[in-house]
């Protein structure tokens, strides 16, 4: 199978690749391919594009995963960086989407990155892909047009929309951020700690990815989360307790307001959000409870 593949560089995308680079031949799409390459030295399954504007159509690929985006959690929410969050998403999307509506033999399936920002700030209501009374605030939004513009090519493909919590990995995303804290035992809850974290493991990530990849029976959204979300105290605890060290500290919601302005949204309030259409479909979690999760990638 041929694939395009969009963020092939980033955490989910290269731990898809180097997984799966054995059984698919991939095309990724990439501002750098030289700096791209090293990121997997020893493949010759694995060709760089830095463009598609000399491409008519997607007729030469059966699979594309679009995965690009400014990272969400990295830079304070300016006006500026509002924009880029979302254009690198809302841009890229659309120009796929109108490629396979131009091709005489359009990819099968239109995997698309999505976030389970997409239902906003909720409590502790359990969220299944059918939920509607979402939080219409900046995440919705991004989630929201960002889904609409991969739907404008559900006429050609199959559209499978990834709905993506917290990804935990050695390799980055949110978990390496937070381990030095914890190393030094001054790891704590964020607030109250009653927030709800839907997370996944990295490998169900992409084992999930490539369900999907080949599940002719699967298209819409899907919450790519564990079945298994916790409150971040509960976190807190597993986390700590996985290296061994205390979890005392508490970060007061003033002070993630003041560093981060709105951007502390993302760790003030959370969703607790189920995978119903994976479960339904039969998908196995690997991780599906937190201190399996995170016992595994710190013995790894």
């Amino acid at each position: 199978m041929n694939i395009l593949i969009t963020g092939g560089t980033g955490l989910i995308g290269s731990a898809f690749i180097n997984k799966y680079q054995h059984k698919y031949n991939f095309v990724v799409l990439t501002r750098e391919p030289i700096k791209a390459r090293n990121h997997f030295p020893s493949s010759n399954k694995i060709n760089f594009i830095d463009t598609l504007n000399n491409k008519a159509d997607l007729s030469d690929f059966e699979a594309v995963i679009n995965l690009a985006g400014e990272p969400i959690a990295d830079k304070r929410w300016s006006l500026r960086q509002k924009r880029a969050i979302c254009q690198s998403r809302w841009k890229l999307t659309n120009k796929l989407s109108h490629l396979i509506n131009a091709s005489a033999n359009p990819p099968k399936v239109f995997i698309s990155g999505s976030a389970v920002g997409y239902y906003g700030r909720q409590g502790n209501t359990e969220i299944n892909e059918h939920y509607e009374d979402i939080n219409e605030e900046f995440t919705h939004k991004i989630c929201k047009v960002w889904e609409d513009k991969a739907l404008i090519a559900h006429d050609k493909s199959r559209v499978c929309l990834l709905r993506t919590g917290i990804v935990l990995a050695n390799s980055g995303g949110a978990l390496k951020k937070m381990l030095p804290a914890f190393k030094f035992g001054l790891g704590g809850r964020i607030s109250s700690g009653h927030q709800y974290m839907s997370w996944i493991h990295i490998e169900d990530m992409i084992d999930a990815i490539e369900f999907l990849l080949n599940n002719l029976d699967c298209q819409g959204a899907f919450n790519l989360t564990a079945p298994t979300p916790v409150t971040n105290a509960e976190f807190t605890i597993a986390l700590a307790k996985s290296l061994h060290r205390p979890s005392f500290a508490t970060v007061p919601a003033i002070v993630l307001k003041v560093l981060l302005g709105e951007m502390s949204d993302l760790l003030l309030y959370g969703q607790k959000v189920l995978p119903e259409h994976l479960l339904s479909q039969h998908f196995k979690f690997t991780y599906p409870n937190i201190n399996i999760a995170l016992a595994e990638l710190h013995n790894s």
